[in-house]
C-alpha cells in the first residue's frame, strides 16, 4: 500500500508542475493582454491634442483666477457641457444612451467570435 501510495505521488509530482506552470502563464498573458479580445476602436496616441492643451489653458487660467460664482459656472455649463473647463470638449465622441444604439456589447463580440471559430455562422 505505502509503495503504491508513493509511486501515485511521483507519477502526479510532473503533473502538478505543469499546473502550476499554465496557471502562472495564464495569470501572466491575462495582465499582459487584458483588452486583446475587443475590437474597440483603437484611438491615435497624438489625437485631440490641440483640445487637450486648450483645456490646460483654460484650467490654468481658471486655478488662477478666484473661483466662479454660480451665474458664471452656469452659464458656462449651459450648452450640455461636462463642466465650467471642459464645456462640451469632444461630447459628440463620447458614449452615451443615444450615441450608442449601434454599439456591440463585449458578450455579442465574444458570441460571434465563437460562432466563427465553430462554424456556426
Amino acid at each position: 500500500m505505502q509503495k503504491s501510495i508513493s509511486l501515485l505521488g511521483s507519477i502526479l509530482r510532473p503533473v502538478r508542475f505543469l499546473v502550476v506552470a499554465l496557471t502562472c502563464a495564464l495569470l501572466l498573458f491575462s495582465n499582459a493582454f487584458p483588452a486583446a479580445a475587443i475590437e474597440s476602436y483603437q484611438s491615435n496616441p497624438t489625437e485631440a491634442t490641440d483640445q487637450l492643451l486648450d483645456t490646460q489653458r483654460q484650467t490654468d487660467k481658471v486655478a488662477k483666477s478666484a473661483p466662479l460664482g454660480l451665474k458664471e459656472t452656469q452659464k458656462r455649463t449651459s450648452g450640455g457641457g461636462l463642466n465650467e473647463v471642459q464645456g462640451t470638449a469632444d461630447a459628440e465622441n463620447m458614449n452615451r444612451p443615444e450615441n450608442s444604439q449601434d454599439a456591440v456589447s463585449v458578450e455579442e463580440e465574444v458570441s460571434n467570435f465563437l460562432k466563427k471559430v465553430t462554424g456556426n455562422n
